[in-house]
């Protein structure tokens, strides 16, 4: 019989579509068995500051509201980085504003950096937890799928169905630039359903001159525009990133690789103007898709059974087409997913004719 009474619930790192679905589903199957529900605002800002910021939540905070098919955080989230302070020291607040608050347990909403960081917090903080993987990037380690990564790839392909059209118009090679980090995942997925003919990913080097070979093809076959998509994290040709700029904690801030593709191929072909779309948050939000509502309310629900039945510091995953949970340390020992160059999507996409990179 589970000693739960009281959890708090918050989300962590970028926002992305279906968080406020998640939100729901955790307060609606835990009311059913009579816990409280804190929602703690801002991540984990909402413990380590003071005043303490939360929110006691109840299904009527969803139930008359637009909340949980709208894209954001309903709670707030938290993306930037490790305070300037110890792990020690954020751990020590971190645990007292829980204890304050009375939380039994707590339910976190994050990708692979929060599992990680958050998952540190409860340890050295003493309390349980259950993570539920969110990210447009789709790089959580062991989980097929994360909550907002099916919507980004709607905006994005969405993006692409609009860009061809005026590329038709115009004559053009247009350039779409798509987040993702290190991993591929969200720009190979939009480049296969935005039908675009080059897609370039971290995980695959590549080639300018193979880039313009393919737009010569496109030309020779009698069509006169095309589209290609890169991944932030894609690197310039002679492997080095295009920004050196860094944030606060050292990680490179991505960005410009798609005016560097730009430049590069106007060097060496001119039969194609190219301009660059760089989509930017605009693919953390979106109503959320049919696929996200389910997987986040499957999420929520399966986080408060794992409470109920005692099994903490977990991280629910979908993978094979069915819910299943992992340690959270195992999780963290994965690292991020990244694209497997052999999958079946780049198999796929080069059949069909899409320029991926070099084999």
């Amino acid at each position: 019989m589970s000693d739960i009474k009281r959890i708090g619930i918050l989300t962590s790192g970028g926002d992305c579509a279906g968080l406020n679905a998640v939100i729901r589903a955790v307060v609606n199957a835990a009311s059913l068995k009579g816990w409280e529900i804190y929602g703690i605002k801002f991540g984990t800002d909402g413990l380590t500051n003071r005043p303490l910021q939360y929110e006691v939540l109840t299904p009527d905070n969803f139930s008359n509201t637009p909340w949980p098919r709208l894209s954001g955080s309903y709670l707030g989230s938290l993306n930037s980085g490790v305070k300037l302070e110890s792990m020690e020291t954020l751990s020590k607040r971190f645990g007292e504003g829980a204890r304050e608050l009375g939380l039994d347990a707590l339910v976190v909403i994050g990708g692979d950096g929060s599992m990680n960081i958050v998952s540190n917090y409860c340890h050295k903080a003493g309390i349980r937890m259950v993570g539920i993987p969110k990210t447009i990037d789709n790089d959580t380690p062991i989980t097929d799928s994360s909550v907002g990564f099916a919507t980004a790839c709607q905006v994005c392909s969405d993006a692409l169905d609009s860009l061809t059209l005026t590329a038709r118009s115009h004559n053009r090679a247009l350039i779409l630039e798509v987040m993702g980090r290190d991993a591929g995942h969200l720009a190979m997925h939009s480049a296969i359903a935005g039908m675009a003919d080059v897609c370039l990913v971290p995980e695959i080097p590549y080639k300018i001159d193979a880039i313009v070979d393919r737009l010569k093809s496109i030309k020779a076959s009698g069509r006169n525009h095309a589209l290609i998509v890169v991944s932030e994290g894609v690197k310039r040709e002679d492997g080095q990133h295009v920004s050196a700029a860094t944030n606060k904690i050292g990680e490179t801030v991505y960005g410009g690789i798609g005016q560097y593709l730009s430049a590069e191929i106007n060097k060496r072909y001119k039969e194609f103007q190219t301009r660059v779309t760089t989509l930017g948050h605009t693919q953390r939000s979106g109503n959320p898709s049919a696929f996200d509502r389910v997987l986040a309310t499957m999420f929520g629900a399966r986080a408060v059974e794992l409470l109920q039945a005692g099994k903490t510091n977990r991280m629910v995953v979908w993978k094979n087409s069915s819910l299943s949970d992992y340690d959270i340390d195992q999780v963290v020992k994965e690292g991020t997913t990244l694209l497997d160059p052999k999958s079946d999507y780049v198999k796929a996409a080069r059949l069909t004719g899409m320029y991926v990179g070099e084999e």
